[in-house]
């Protein structure tokens, strides 16, 4: 049998991952002195097989206070201090036989650790004596991430006349040590589709480019700038970006996947955040624990919706703490992922095998989450309180007269009753059984209702009990009675519809009564370890002291000057979205096993000027595209082939394909379908049959197609379903909304070619871009190709492009004469003075347009 005190000295590897095997341990004959972090905690890590969460207390040996508490057992002592051959520890890693030796799994040690193991047990067995001394040997690391920023002098550089502001210092002195030049700046057309693009997920219109291309004005382009700052639509480009991050989606995942009908009200807060420029620490305060501000505000608590992005297992046979459990690991890991940049879910199981964070650690981290609990609250939008209140009193009124006619709240009495005693004594009625697994399942906060007095419960909480009792009225109700209740329902939903809309939206608050937090063994929800209180990872800056750590604790240290990762994090995340690939290209991991920053420099200054202008996104985003860096031409170059085939040295802008929204967004703009409306709830556009029947049940079968101009919306609003998602997002590479996404992936397949062609989305695009063209556009067709051109790419077309347009329109123009029922399919709409095939052939050819490469890219 496994002696649990050996097997925590074993996997005692969490006292020093990083630490490194000393050239002693190599090289030293054993004799020499060994010391335990040097020489033995090495070998343990190695070894360590994650069986046990850290700091636990087995079998009288602890390791991770100092002290070594060497009791027997009955198989003798696990370390004998001076004996090594009395050691149960020496026995066990020597022993060849099955279910004895350690490690149980895994390499086992060689001759040379044992004999360095032998050899610290004979010289005493000695471990740090002082309390807290192995955490900082454990903890202590040079990594670069986790060093104070410091904010570096700018660089000199030879050539004073091409930096606009300091970026362009650092870009220009690496380029200038490699002996490269940077790039000329690139044309004004591009320039003003790259920025529009950039900051507000839009292209600009022809009367924009005329007006800036003709602006010879010195600070044209910072004015340009500043206008798309001020733009509304600055807000949803950059909404669809943290929304990434926060894995935002309409439904809930798993198998049953239902909707969330007021999950985009946090993605409103999100985008009005943004375009009112919040500075970042408040803004990360907010979604952390807005509702444990002094007074806080409703939109404060909305902000919270970031922690409900969790997927919500409703199926029946989960077991609720096991479900819970995995909600509150995705909450532990989104926040490593988006606010420290960290892999700190590597932890859950064991300690990180590369970083400095132990799994009590990340239980620490789990701590603050545990205590909160998920609600919904009331979060009306402009103008809808006044018509709900004046409607309100009467919906009650006539409620409760339906209620009491059906006899329902008698009935329901009972029912509670019954499910009370169910959940109380399980195992006694399995048909009770299963409606109490049913409902805790189906309804959030479910076991605080069956626990709550229902005298004193909350009136939102009544109505859901009352609404759900009615669909679900249990295994007792007789035929006569189940028609009732339909019959009941029935008035209850009609007399629902005509409630004014108000709007709801799903938050956190702080459990009153919150459970005890603990280590996970092998992060196991039901095998648990020591009792965990909320903390952070030791080789970052400690919590404030003298105070009782809260969600709220946990947001203002995340964001406070003396944290080396927030700021880091956030600026390089920025910097990804404007140059494609941030300073650190691992945007989700600032760890050892991530990737070090081409300019390090430059990504502390770039944090540092972030906290010293109030954490301002526009400031940075405006200092960004206003350098030369960022100006360049996105051109190829020969010269960097070689030497900088992934342009790391910035010595050109890069190019890269749109996202996937954006590519939507950009054809309904050129074709004068878009629908600009901001925020608000999510839409249904087209979508091919089939994709919904894929999803479980019949009510997620059902996709109703959005009405009149909502359908033209931007993609950020379209409703994204996370087992079967939009079809085009998916195939344009969006994220699956299961976790958090830092960065999306870029795939170029036929695919995509197809689904810009044929797409009906696509296509009725193409068929309102050639209306376009033939109503605003005076004949010839040179002039016409010219102004469909310009409306897709942002520029005229050069001769050959417009020759090779021309000769297709006329090969279309051919083809679609072989049959009279093309003309109809390809071009319902009428234009004046236009025949059928003409409108026909300006379909095909807008179709072309829609699918260049150079539409569905960013120069």
């Amino acid at each position: 049998m496994r002696s649990p005190a050996l097997c925590l000295l074993l996997c005692a590897g969490w006292l020093a991952a990083d630490t490194p095997v000393s050239p002693a341990a190599k090289s030293s004959s054993p004799k020499d002195a060994v010391q335990f972090a040097n020489d033995v905690q090495p070998i343990f890590a190695k070894h360590c097989q994650g069986c046990h969460g850290p700091g636990a207390q087995m079998g009288g040996l602890r390791l991770d206070s100092g002290q070594s508490v060497l009791q027997g057992g009955s198989d003798g002592a696990v370390i004998a201090p001076g004996k090594s051959s009395d050691s149960l520890l020496i026995r066990r890693v020597t022993s060849s036989q099955k279910g004895f030796y350690m490690p149980p799994v895994g390499t086992r040690l060689n001759p040379e650790e044992v004999a360095i193991i032998r050899a610290w047990i004979d010289q005493g067995a000695k471990v740090p004596a002082a309390p807290g001394a192995q955490a900082s040997v454990a903890h202590k690391t040079s990594h670069w991430s986790f060093q104070p920023i410091q904010k570096p002098v700018v660089p000199d550089v030879r050539d004073r006349a091409w930096p606009r502001n300091p970026i362009d210092n650092f870009v220009l002195a690496k380029l200038e040590k490699a002996g490269v030049a940077p790039s000329p700046e690139a044309d004004k057309h591009t320039l003003i589709r790259r920025v529009s693009l950039d900051l507000t997920g839009l292209p600009p219109t022809p009367g924009e480019v005329a007006k800036f291309v003709n602006d010879n004005r010195p600070d044209a382009y910072e004015r340009l700038v500043d206008h798309l700052l001020d733009s509304p639509h600055y807000g949803e480009k950059w909404a669809r970006f943290w929304l990434d991050l926060a894995h935002y989606a309409d439904s809930d995942g798993y198998e049953k996947d239902l909707s969330r009908p007021w999950a985009w009200r946090y993605r409103n807060w999100v985008i009005d955040a943004i375009n009112a420029d919040m500075p970042y620490d408040e803004f990360t305060i907010e979604q952390l624990a807005g509702d444990l501000l002094p007074h806080a505000t409703t939109e404060q608590k909305v902000a919270t919706g970031f922690l409900r992005n969790t997927l919500t297992n409703r199926e029946a046979g989960v077991d609720r703490a096991e479900a819970h459990f995995d909600q509150l690991v995705n909450r532990t890991n989104t926040f490593g992922t988006v606010f420290l940049g960290l892999t700190v879910g590597c932890a859950q199981c064991h300690n990180h095998k590369y970083d400095p964070i132990s799994q009590k650690e990340y239980y620490q981290y789990m701590a603050f989450f545990t205590s909160a609990e998920e609600v919904d609250i009331d979060a009306p939008l402009p103008g809808e309180m006044g018509p709900y209140l004046a409607a309100k009193p009467g919906y009650d009124k006539q409620r409760a007269e339906i209620l009491a006619q059906a006899h329902i709240p008698e009935l329901q009495a009972k029912w509670e009753m019954n499910m009370r005693e169910a959940f109380n004594h399980p195992g006694k009625n399995l048909e009770w059984d299963f409606k109490v697994t049913s409902y805790r399942a189906m309804v959030d906060g479910a076991d605080r209702m069956l626990k709550d007095d229902a005298s004193k419960r909350d009136p939102r909480d009544a109505e859901r009990l009352t609404d759900y009792f009615l669909s679900n009225p249990g295994p007792d109700i007789d035929k006569p009675t189940g028609e009732l209740l339909k019959q009941t329902r029935k008035k209850i939903e009609d007399l629902e519809a005509s409630l004014p809309h108000f709007t709801e939206a799903p938050v956190m608050r702080q459990d009153p009564n919150p459970p005890e937090a603990h280590i996970h063994i092998k992060g196991d929800p039901k095998d648990l370890g020591e009792v965990v209180h909320p903390g952070s990872l030791a080789v970052l800056p400690p919590l404030p002291a003298g105070e009782t750590p809260t969600r709220l604790t946990l947001a203002r240290w995340v964001v406070s000057r003396n944290n080396p990762l927030a700021a880091r994090v956030a600026v390089n995340r920025m910097w990804q979205e404007f140059f494609g690939r941030g300073i650190v290209r691992t945007s989700e991991d600032f760890g050892t096993q991530g990737d070090p920053p081409t300019h390090p420099m430059l990504l502390d200054w770039l944090a540092s000027e972030f906290m010293d202008h109030g954490w301002s996104r526009k400031y940075m985003d405006k200092l960004i595209v206003m350098s030369a860096t960022y100006r360049q031409s996105s051109e190829i170059r020969k010269d960097l082939e070689s030497q900088d085939p992934d342009n790391t040295m910035l010595a050109r802008q890069s190019r890269f394909r749109l996202p996937a929204e954006l590519i939507r967004d950009e054809a309904l703009k050129a074709s004068g379908l878009l629908n600009t409306a901001i925020g608000g709830p999510s839409i249904r556009p087209f979508q091919p049959d089939g994709v919904s029947e894929l999803s479980y049940g019949k009510k997620a079968n059902n996709w109703q197609e959005s009405p009149g101009a909502e359908r033209y919306r931007r993609g950020l609003y379209i409703f994204y379903k996370r087992t079967t998602p939009y079809p085009m997002l998916n195939n344009f590479d969006a994220p699956d909304s299961n976790t958090s996404c830092t960065r999306r992936s870029r795939s170029d397949t036929p695919l995509q070619a197809l689904n810009l062609l044929n797409d009906p989305v696509f296509l009725e695009a193409a068929q309102a871009l050639a209306v376009r063209v033939l109503r605003e556009a005076p004949a010839p067709l040179d002039n016409r190709i010219d102004y469909a051109f310009e409306l897709c790419m942002d520029r005229k077309p050069e001769p050959r492009e417009r020759a090779r347009l021309a000769k297709y329109y006329n090969a279309e123009l051919a083809l679609v004469g072989k049959d009279d029922k093309v003309p109809d399919v390809l071009e319902p709409f009428k234009v004046d003075g236009v025949d059928a095939k003409q409108r026909a052939a300006w379909v095909g050819l807008s179709r072309v347009l829609l699918n260049l490469d150079e539409f569905m890219t960013r120069e």
